[in-house]
């Protein structure tokens, strides 16, 4: 029995983190503290001035625990992680945890690439961002290979020249082929020089060399080439455009403000990059009833700078936060620079705050219903969800299901969502490779046995390396595990988690007789909820979702195996003349009954090669297709 007047007492005055438990050994809430057996103490005494947030929360605390650090600095990081880990429901908490793309230059490499990128690594590649709109990000990207003709591909260059034939980007003038041999290494090197420069904010120089190229072209009468010259000064324009909101200095900050009414709360944020507004996000916030705007900042602070791998130089904030000192500490060491947190009082620094103060409350004022609705669909389906099946921490479900048709070509799809919504990032498919014939449950028994056997391996790994297990593809297990189908599939993946000393919650998603979800098949028993309820419709997205993945990936696999088995076998037919073949006649039927002379109707198709064609089907009449 822990009684907590007398373990108040055995509290060190030292700095640490303290974690609230209840009675079902739930985490409820993390703190900091510079002093532990002051801060702890003060939530039990008598007459101590409390908000009713925290009032409400003691009265469900069942025990404490507490981990003692070296610094208060130590106790701030760990705080930041545990509240990351746990998201304790009476702390302050962000409802969206985002991450911000970032354009990836591997100037490592003797051929670079321009690589799309969530995540910041160790790896000598150089970053931009982070960006707050990926498609501008894609949109960027596609430009700089447009213009500078720099690979995408995952070929080791120069080990690989010469190996493969050149890719379509090639054909498409989007790229010089290095593969090939085609471009020096320097000359490839100068390309990629210039794609920096455009990335450091140096739009006018592609543009002057743009405009030459579309005068030399227009003057050689080549006004093709020439339009696409055009085409791209105006890409490079708009791309130039969204960055207009410029500041002399070229600093990196970050504006951050807070709109609140009643319990609802917004935190809206501007990036400045270099000088340049890039964009701005919004954040909706909970527990805030009880909590003061320089309380729900600090929190803010912390657990946005923890998930983010950038930190500016200089963060401007409405209103001082609690523990300034410490934090700026902290933020300056995650950043490796100095880092500076001010409040406004005057001038341009105070009309930026004053704009973005005036985004927050629009945001709130206009999307206030919609976000509710957006978390009740969501955070509130999954807490619907751990309700009904008495499982608490539900943040990530993975579901799997088997498409094939009558065994051929046996695939499944692995799909997760997280906080109620859809991780598409983290989908995965696999194509079965020891089971023929149509057995679903041997199916998803090797599916198992690879996801989690790749992640087991995949943690041991990252773990020798001392990096960061969540990066890894496999290495994040679910909370709970979402089986197609009822008993037998849910026993099929007991057997399999049990194999490899897992232990991971199993529910099977039951439909009816219309195939339409029912329950969840859940220890042996079936778990109904309302037709209505969120946790319904979460569970049914999530199933639609599995099957949808898993029989497109089946029939692109079975297309490609069907065109392949006719067609590519046939010499003279490559990628294009098989496109050609199938978008002129529409069926691989009406090509094995083609004369010469129709076969040669379709574009690309020589005489010699409608000799081919002809020949093959007549003396390959068992062909399967």
């Amino acid at each position: 029995m822990f009684d907590i007047q007398e373990e108040l007492k055995k509290l060190p005055a030292k700095p640490g983190v303290y974690l609230m438990h209840d009675k079902h050994d739930e985490i409820i809430y993390v703190g900091k503290a510079r002093v532990l057996r002051n801060r702890v103490r003060q939530y039990f005494q008598q007459g101590y001035n409390r908000s009713i947030k925290i009032e409400h929360m003691v009265s469900h605390i069942e025990y404490f625990e507490y981990i003692i650090t070296d610094s208060e600095m130590e106790a701030l990081v760990l705080e930041c992680n545990l509240i990351k880990e746990h998201r304790p429901r009476y702390n302050t908490m962000l409802k969206d945890d985002k991450g911000y793309p970032y354009i990836k230059v591997t100037v490592q490499e003797p051929y670079p690439r321009i690589l799309f990128a969530r995540r910041i690594r160790r790896d000598k590649a150089k970053y931009f961002g982070p960006y707050t709109s990926a498609g501008a990000v894609k949109d960027t990207i596609e430009l700089m290979r447009k213009i500078y003709r720099i690979r995408s591909c995952n070929k080791r260059l120069p080990a690989d020249i010469g190996k493969e034939r050149p890719c379509l980007y090639h054909q498409m003038g989007q790229c010089d082929a290095p593969c090939q041999g085609n471009v020096s290494q320097e000359d490839y090197q100068k390309n990629v020089e210039k794609a920096l420069h455009f990335l450091q904010g140096d739009v006018s120089q592609v543009l002057d060399e743009l405009q030459e190229k579309m005068q030399k072209a227009s003057d050689a009468l080549d006004f093709e080439r020439a339009m696409e010259y055009r085409d791209l000064m105006a890409s490079v324009s708009r791309i130039g455009e969204k960055q207009k909101m410029n500041q002399l200095d070229r600093e990196d900050r970050d504006y951050i403000a807070l709109a609140r009414k009643d319990a609802e709360a917004i935190v809206s944020i501007f990036f400045i990059r270099e000088g340049k507004l890039l964009g701005r996000d919004h954040f909706p916030i909970s527990a805030v009833v009880e909590s003061t705007d320089d309380e729900i900042l600090t929190d803010f602070v912390k657990q946005f700078y923890v998930g983010t791998p950038f930190i500016p130089r200089d963060i401007y904030l409405p209103v001082a936060i609690q523990d300034q000192e410490i934090l700026t500490s902290w933020l300056s060491e995650r950043r490796g620079g100095k880092v500076s947190v001010f409040v406004p009082k005057r001038g341009k620094q105070k009309r930026m705050m004053e704009l973005v103060q005036e985004n927050a409350e629009n945001v709130l004022a206009k999307d206030a219903e919609k976000l509710k609705r957006q978390e009740k669909r969501t955070i509130g389906a999954v807490h619907e969800l751990e309700n009904l099946l008495g499982i608490p921490g539900l943040k990530r479900m993975e579901a799997f299901d088997i498409s094939n048709t009558s065994g051929y070509e046996n695939v499944a799809s692995m799909v997760v969502f997280e906080n109620g919504k859809a991780k598409r990032s983290d989908y995965r498919r696999f194509r079965i490779r020891s089971v023929k014939g149509p057995d679903d449950y041997a199916s998803m028994h090797e599916v198992l046995s690879r996801r989690f056997s790749h992640g087991i391996q995949e943690r041991k790994e990252r773990e020798q390396e001392g990096l960061d297990q969540e990066l890894g593809s496999f290495t994040k297990f679910p909370d709970i595990l979402m089986m197609d189908g009822g008993k037998g599939q849910v026993n099929v993946a007991l057997e399999v988690l049990s194999e490899l000393g897992l232990s991971i919650p199993v529910c099977g998603m039951v439909k009816d007789d219309d195939h339409r979800t029912r329950g969840l098949y859940y220890q042996n028993e079936l778990v109904e909820f309302p037709r209505n309820s969120e946790a319904f419709r979460m569970i049914t997205r999530l199933q639609d979702e599995a099957h949808r993945f898993a029989i497109t990936y089946h029939k692109n696999l079975r297309g490609k195996e069907q065109v392949h088995s006719v067609l590519d076998d046939i010499k003279g037919i490559g990628p294009a003349r098989r496109k050609n073949l199938m978008r002129y006649f529409k069926d691989i039927a009406k090509i094995k009954e083609a004369s010469r002379e129709e076969l040669m109707e379709v574009p690309g198709i020589t005489s010699v090669v409608a000799e081919e064609i002809y020949r093959f089907f007549r003396s390959n009449s068992d062909n399967d297709m």
